[in-house]
């Protein structure tokens, strides 16, 4: 996206749906750069070794999510002695509340990293989507979910705070109609072959790290056109989707795993992480790295994304 594109971007505002837009893109940008800093320069590295860190970022997006007028749920579960927190604000849909749209990012940060991108970018843009969605009518109920506990050693597993919250949501007949996960979604660059992929893909895809990407699984793939089409309409910003099996690594390395394992369409959101990120799960994943111009820019767009998936009969 052209410099002159972006500045009129952030100069008006947008009216969406009969829902205002305040359209104050350096709010946003600076709101995001606030929640980056704050989770991984402040409260620094966050999971089950720095325990009282994972409890004190947990605290801030609770606060957050208190300070734009929503009533936070705690979905606590115990491993060993310690407790562990999914946080989740909710708009309850006007129309048909019993369906849900679901966008999460996980707040916990991998063993030796403060997790400026991974993760603090995704919770950042979360936060930000509540905010924006505050005092937005929307006809599907709207769950936005922090999670807990994405990085090993609970990756993949049942103690995985998506997959407690999954496994809950199938149990109780939970009528999830789309998930989407943002994962590690601040770093771009312009710089010829600063994009990697897996084997054949870049075949087909920019060597030109400045998209943003959305990955789904075969049972998702109407999902994934759903929200980059929506996206594409709403933005300037380059997007990318990859439909793929787990095999291809990358492709389930996120929450929205745990969505399919249950059965839901879900997707993820991301700068593509190690494809891209040299800084990937790294002491180095500081905030100094992420592009938060494009991070507001990206986030604006999902404020399109969600706005469409919380229509009832789309």
């Amino acid at each position: 996206m052209s410099r002159r594109i972006f500045c009129l971007l952030c100069a008006f505002p947008f009216f969406l749906s009969g829902a205002v837009y305040g359209g104050d893109m350096e709010k946003l940008r600076e709101n995001l750069e606030r929640h980056v800093v704050k989770l991984s320069d402040e409260i620094g590295e966050r999971n089950y070794v720095y325990y009282d860190s994972l409890c004190e970022a947990a605290e801030y997006i609770i606060a957050e999510f208190k300070e734009y007028g929503y009533e936070p749920r705690i979905q606590s579960y115990a491993i060993g002695k310690r407790s562990y927190s999914n946080i989740i604000a909710e708009r309850t849909g006007s129309v048909s509340p019993g369906e849900t749209v679901i966008i999460g990012a996980h707040y916990d940060s991998v063993i030796g990293s403060p997790g400026a991108n991974d993760n603090a970018s995704g919770v950042g843009a979360l936060l930000e989507l509540a905010r924006l969605f505050s005092g937005v009518d929307v006809e599907r109920t709207v769950k936005f979910i922090a999670f807990v506990n994405e990085e090993p050693p609970f990756f993949l597993s049942e103690e995985m705070g998506s997959q407690v919250y999954a496994a809950g949501a199938r149990t109780r007949g939970e009528d999830i109609r789309a998930m989407i996960a943002l994962e590690t979604i601040g770093y771009y660059s312009e710089e010829r072959n600063s994009q990697n992929y897996p084997w054949l893909y870049g075949l087909f895809y920019p060597d030109q790290a400045n998209f943003i990407a959305v990955v789904g699984n075969f049972g998702s793939r109407g999902l994934v056109k759903k929200v980059k089409d929506t996206f594409k309409k709403n933005s300037e910003f380059n997007i990318e989707s990859v439909v793929a099996p787990s095999i291809v690594p990358g492709v389930d390395f996120s929450d929205h795993a745990s969505f399919w394992q249950y059965g839901y369409k879900a997707c993820m959101v991301t700068d593509t992480a190690f494809y891209r990120y040299p800084y990937y799960h790294t002491a180095e994943d500081t905030h100094e790295k992420i592009d938060h111009d494009r991070l507001a820019e990206v986030t604006r767009g999902f404020y399109h994304v969600l706005l469409e998936l919380s229509r009832s009969g789309k």
